[in-house]
């Protein structure tokens, strides 16, 4: 990590401002060779921003108007000399900027390098650079905030001291093992198992709210369906807030899959909006019912959306006995119509929590479904702001397997193995923890994470 790098930082397009980001020994010096202004770049004080002009260093041509920000490891995001230019923004201008810096024996970075840099340099663990790219795909505040304290370190937090614990149980085991005739067997098994107890309460209390914080990162994958013409395409409008579908009085305009991200009561929705499922001698259409019904097995949630103006027919009875065992919810749409629909078929296949009355319309309703949602994956309420969520699949992963090794050793010392073979376990537990924060990790998997991200992140 001795070269140094650049990056555009913000998105590619027109814009207020651009910024490239350089990071590296050289950086000061490198942007100092392309930027024109009273003093001299490698002068400045750390954390200090200068208003100047790009320049060919060839012929001293103004290129560009920018400021231009340093900042002196360590005291730096990547704990390098970073150097931030601020250009005009727009496509042709930073492109021009960018070329200049690395003209000057830069490196274009790789996606995700910066942060990596932080990383490998320890300013950060695997854990906060995994929550930076969290933060930017965060779909709702709520996962925002959840990321937020994934950067700030509380899940660091609670895996250190749990490891910092388990050395020290391994240390007690240790000692015993090369000196038994200062120990008591009884004590040991017991300092075990009370030890082991422990660390189980600890890593439960973590996967907790694991399924909940999966959840708000990832978002509720929901599948829209129902007969055509019962206003499936207009609840994706309705929670979108945008026309996304298309909306008519003629069956089977929706031909395909429709996505689209929403947010409803802070819980981050995948919405499918599907095609209207029936038997059609129309071959696109005939594809999308497909389609369709590939959505309904694969879904986390499915909204059945049933007329109310009618009663069922005999495809809806069908359909509800289809995804009544699944995670579902029946919307009867067009409750500002009078109401035709037997409910008391609905019930007596639904819980009533999970039906739902709605004008799509009139936009009458939609709190409701968010409160049936809520209940029926987080029981009606959230965890409290200060919890700390585990929401990576590679981080809940790893707490399930340290957890099943801590269970192996308590079993273990409960049926009084040898406690050197206990140990065993122990240490897969700390090694698994250990591979949360990038304390024992493959570079090929840290290359994975990284690649992840976006480029100058």
């Amino acid at each position: 990590m001795t070269d140094t790098i650049a990056a555009i930082s913000t998105p590619t397009g027109e814009g207020g401002i651009s910024v490239i980001r350089v990071s590296g020994a050289d950086s000061i010096q490198k942007v100092g060779r392309l930027f024109a202004f009273k003093g001299k770049l490698e002068d400045v004080s750390s954390h200090t921003v200068h208003y100047g002009h790009i320049i060919q260093p060839s012929d001293r041509e103004r290129v560009e108007e920018a400021l231009v920000t340093v900042m002196k490891g360590p005291r730096s995001f990547t704990t390098e000399d970073v150097v931030e230019i601020s250009c005009h923004g727009g496509i042709i201008s930073v492109k021009k900027v960018l070329d200049l810096v690395l003209e000057q024996g830069v490196r274009l970075a790789e996606p995700g390098e910066f942060t990596k840099r932080a990383y490998l340099n320890g300013r950060i663990d695997l854990t906060q650079a995994e929550a930076v790219i969290d933060l930017i795909r965060a779909k709702s505040d709520r996962a925002y905030k959840i990321a937020l304290r994934q950067v700030e370190g509380t899940l660091s937090k609670h895996v250190k001291l749990l490891r910092h614990r388990l050395v020290e149980l391994m240390a007690h085991i240790e000692v015993n093992i090369d000196y038994p005739e200062h120990d008591v067997e009884e004590l040991t098994t017991a300092f075990i198992q009370d030890k082991c107890g422990q660390g189980i309460a600890d890593l439960n209390r973590l996967l907790h709210t694991a399924e909940q914080g999966k959840i708000l990162r990832e978002g509720i994958v929901t599948a829209i369906v129902g007969r055509p013409n019962v206003g499936k395409s207009s609840l994706l409008n309705a929670l979108a807030q945008e026309n996304k579908a298309i909306v008519t009085d003629i069956p089977g305009t929706t031909r395909d899959v429709i996505e689209e991200y929403v947010n409803l009561n802070g819980i981050p929705l995948k919405l499918l909006d599907t095609a209207g499922l029936r038997e059609t001698e129309d071959i696109v259409e005939r594809i999308g019912v497909e389609r369709s019904r590939i959505a309904l097995t694969d879904a986390d949630l499915i909204l059945l959306v049933v007329n109310g103006n009618e009663p069922l027919h005999e495809e809806e009875k069908q359909l509800i006995a289809q995804v009544k065992e699944k995670q579902s919810i029946i919307i009867v749409n067009k409750s500002d119509l009078p109401a035709a629909v037997e409910l008391s078929y609905l019930e007596a296949n639904v819980p009533p929590e999970r039906i739902v009355k709605m004008s799509v319309k009139e936009e009458e309703g939609l709190d409701r479904l968010g409160q049936a949602i809520g209940v029926l994956f987080f029981g009606g309420q959230l965890e409290t702001n200060d919890m700390t969520y585990v929401s990576n699949v590679r981080h809940i992963h790893l707490l399930k397997q340290a957890k099943q090794a801590l269970e192996e050793a308590r079993k273990a010392a409960d049926e009084r193995i040898p406690i050197d073979m206990i140990q065993i376990d122990i240490r897969h537990a700390w090694e698994s923890l250990g591979e949360l924060v990038g304390d024992s990790i493959g570079e090929s998997l840290i290359d994975q994470i990284f690649s992840q991200f976006c480029l100058g992140k």
